[in-house]
């Protein structure tokens, strides 16, 4: 029993230290200068590029997210904005935006091909087929660009890069629960999806990604990306596949969240839990040892085995929990992402359901998307099938 007490105790020091370790990481890739964003080479000589995004519905900064797109300090670059159908409230307000930036050459693409059971990929296929660039960003209509949006991706390719991508990092939340989304979102997510590209395990994130197009066309197209129920699982599988490299843009980009309600929360990490299980299982299955639950209980398991004072067991371990939320207080605080008092109480709370979320993700296959039921296991069934192929 000693021999496991201290293998437990072992792994203790080691998650705390990959905490540590991995908010030095975020620091280092994340913090971008303020006031002014940072300004960086132009990569290639400012190659033409065009930017899709897709478009459905009005979110709370539409219009900001949106205007954005017309506000880039970049010479050479077209916008083509997707939308299945005229009636889409959004589609007014894209060509108010066209009509107001006649400076910028942008297009709306209207049509509702459904080649895939992923909504979104069927919405940017049109943009796609029209786009008459080599580099094309697919961008989620909800991310805020800044002015510099397309240096940044540009300046983080390679000669081994397939992808740059860039998670989210949620900003401007509106009540309790948006501040919770954040504590998903920015120092859990962000900082360990910025630890595995600094070790060469980039994933794409479907929120950014810009593509080199003739590299997608020779894994067989945009439709390659239907072969996995999320279009960025498939996205990184399909960049290794040509023996490169996901990469992730140093300082990411915001996404405004508004206001949510913990229902909607809960059961957008639940889809992309079980989008992670179903597309990368053997890592998912690491998530585990990722938050404060596994940790914890390693200590107090370790503390029972060795017979140590209650009180000494739960001094250190409030101890070990205090200065694990300070590691995150103070990367959100040097970031500038949002933080407040009630942030280092949600962080407990996200760490809390981890293991549920994790064990509620390996109960079910069903997803959602904007109203869109999917299922993981129908893409499986297909991808057998061959009926998602190139």
């Amino acid at each position: 029993m000693d021999a496991t007490a201290h293998l437990a105790g072992a792994f203790v020091v080691f998650a705390f230290l990959a905490h540590i370790g991995t908010t030095l990481v975020a620091l280092r890739r994340l913090r971008v200068p303020q006031p002014e964003p940072l300004r960086l080479p132009v990569a290639d000589g400012g190659s033409p590029v065009t930017i899709i995004r897709p478009v459905c519905g009005l979110d709370a900064y539409e219009e900001l997210t949106l205007r954005s797109t017309f506000e880039l300090d970049y010479p050479h670059y077209e916008i083509l904005l997707c939308c299945a159908s005229a009636d889409d409230p959004v589609a007014a307000l894209v060509q108010r935006l066209i009509a107001e930036h006649p400076q910028v050459k942008a297009r709306l693409l209207i049509g509702d091909d459904q080649p895939s059971q992923n909504p979104k990929l069927n919405n940017v296929l049109k943009g796609w087929r029209n786009a008459a660039h080599e580099w094309i960003v697919i961008a989620d209509s909800n991310v805020a660009m800044p002015r510099d949006y397309l240096q940044r991706l540009l300046s983080a390719w390679r000669p081994d890069t397939g992808l740059v991508s860039a998670p989210p990092i949620g900003d401007r939340p509106q009540g309790v629960w948006a501040e919770w989304e954040c504590a998903w979102l920015n120092t859990y997510q962000a900082r360990w999806q910025y630890a595995g590209d600094t070790l060469g395990t980039g994933f794409a994130q479907g929120k950014n990604m810009l593509w080199r197009r003739s590299d997608l066309e020779s894994a067989g197209g945009l439709l390659a990306l239907a072969r996995e129920p999320a279009e960025d699982a498939a996205a990184t599988k399909v960049v290794r596949g040509l023996g490169l490299r996901v990469r992730l843009a140093d300082g990411a980009f915001p996404q405004p969240l508004g206001y949510r309600s913990a229902r909607q929360v809960w059961r957008r990490q639940v889809r992309w839990a079980r989008l992670r299980r179903a597309t990368f299982p053997g890592f998912f299955a690491l998530e585990i040892l990722s938050g404060l639950a596994a940790p914890l209980a390693c200590f107090l398991y370790a503390g029972w085995a060795l017979e140590m004072e209650s009180f000494d067991v739960l001094t250190v371990a409030a101890a070990y929990v205090a200065v694990w939320l300070a590691a995150e207080a103070w990367l959100a605080n040097a970031i500038g992402w949002h933080l407040t008092w009630r942030s280092p109480l949600l962080w407990l709370l996200r760490e809390i359901l981890l293991p549920v979320l994790i064990v509620q993700s390996w109960l079910g296959k069903s997803l959602s998307w904007r109203g869109t039921r999917m299922t993981s296991a129908r893409s499986e069934a297909e991808l057998r099938s061959g009926a998602l192929g190139s």
